[in-house]
């Protein structure tokens, strides 16, 4: 099952090339992406990565972390990439 969750994250850019991406809102949420086409891709796995050590810690998830209802609109602030000729 698909799940959406909001969530805010910092991309901060590395002097190698890259980004490191945080969530102020999940500290245990750190991933990497070589470029901005990837960010999704690993946020996501970092998120259920978190969502695993909440469980097996037995902790309950933040708030933060409750999946958005069906059918709920949506504000969302995403980046694209633009290759200008």
């Amino acid at each position: 099952m698909n799940s959406i969750y909001k969530l805010p994250l910092v991309l901060e850019p590395q002097p190698e090339g890259g980004y490191t991406i945080t969530c102020p809102l999940l500290p245990e949420l750190i991933t990497e992406a070589d470029d901005v086409s990837e960010i999704y891709t690993h946020v996501a796995d970092a998120l259920i990565a978190v969502m695993e050590l909440y469980k097996d810690m037995g902790r309950p998830l933040p708030a933060v972390l409750m999946p958005m209802a069906v059918g709920t609109t949506m504000w969302a602030e995403t980046l694209v990439p633009v290759v200008v000729a």
